[in-house]
Formats: structure tokens, C-alpha cells, sequence
């Protein structure tokens, strides 16, 4: 799944899930998820807000990963997109989105190249 930093002023950075992403990933029983940071593993406490409507993750640790990784220091603080990929029972591992990913979009063939086929 793809998610993005978010900041929250005072030198807090977390990550956005966003909605779909906790109803299609996280169950509601549970109330903490581990993150692989390289290779450092955090746990996160999930608040009840999670699941009402602030799917957000904030976590001193994680602050300090994101802004060792420079995720932070976005000069207009434009949220940066991250992979979170399922490692294991509530456990994921983070990481930069690659170049090549560039989601939400399908190449067309325009209307010349179609006829030309």
C-alpha cells in the first residue's frame, strides 16, 4: 500500500494511511502495529481515532527514520508518497516508493496510434 508523510508543525512527522488503506489492512481489534525501519522494527500504538476518520501514525521513532531519510525538509512540507508493505501479523515494512511507480495511471493509445495498429 502507498502512504505519505504528513506534518504536523513542531517538528512532528508521521504517516498518512488514509481510509481505504485501514479498512482493507487493519483489523479494528487490534491496537498496535510493528514498522521495519531498515533495520530498525518499531511498535506504534493505534489510537481510536485511527479508525474514525485520522488514519494517522505518529511515533517519535518514526519522526527521527523520516527526517534522517530527509523526508521532512520538503521546502512547501508536500506530502511524500511511502511504501508500507505487509512483513508478517501487523507488521510492515517501510520504504521509498520507487521511481517507476506512478499509481492511478493508465497509458492510453492515442487515436492515431490505434489506427496505425
Amino acid at each position: 500500500m502507498v502512504v505519505k508523510t504528513q506534518f504536523k508543525g513542531h517538528g512532528v512527522t508521521g504517516l498518512h494511511v488514509g481510509n481505504s488503506n485501514v479498512r482493507r489492512y487493519f483489523p479494528r481489534n487490534i491496537s498496535f502495529i510493528d514498522l521495519q525501519l531498515d533495520h530498525l522494527q518499531i511498535r506504534c500504538e493505534l489510537g481510536p481515532d485511527f479508525w474514525k476518520g485520522e488514519p494517522e501514525i505518529y511515533d517519535p521513532r518514526l519522526c527521527s527514520w523520516l527526517e534522517q531519510k530527509n523526508l521532512h525538509n520538503q521546502s512547501n512540507r508536500a506530502p511524500v508518497p511511502l511504501a508500507m508493505i505487509p512483513a508478517g501479523d501487523h507488521c510492515f515494512k517501510l520504504q521509498r516508493v520507487s521511481v517507476e511507480y506512478v499509481p492511478h495511471i493508465q497509458h492510453r493509445q492515442s487515436p492515431a496510434a490505434r489506427s496505425a495498429a
